[in-house]
């Protein structure tokens, strides 16, 4: 099962704008997931687990890093090839 996760880093500090890029290189470097980043946010696609592993390891450097920070994500299990099926 695909998986598309659009997700939001406020790091608590004051020099927030790093880590956020720190964060969107490293989800980058996974190759395997399809990442699109916005101004406010990023779009992570990929195999469900995969996705889940990714975020988990990467949200948790990120804590370990930065201290006190805001993930907010939604999610929402995606398959391209049939997400225009419905219509």
């Amino acid at each position: 099962m695909q998986v598309m996760v659009e997700i939001s880093l406020y790091p608590l500090m004051n020099e927030y704008i790093e880590p956020i890029k720190q964060f969107i290189a490293r989800l980058n470097e996974h190759t395997q997931l399809s990442i699109d980043t916005k101004a406010t946010s990023t779009t992570v696609h990929g195999d469900y687990q995969t996705v889940m592993k990714v975020l988990g390891e990467e949200m948790q450097r990120t804590h370990e890093e930065v201290g006190q920070a805001i993930f907010v994500a939604k999610f929402l299990n995606f398959d391209a090839m049939h997400a225009n099926k419905g219509s």
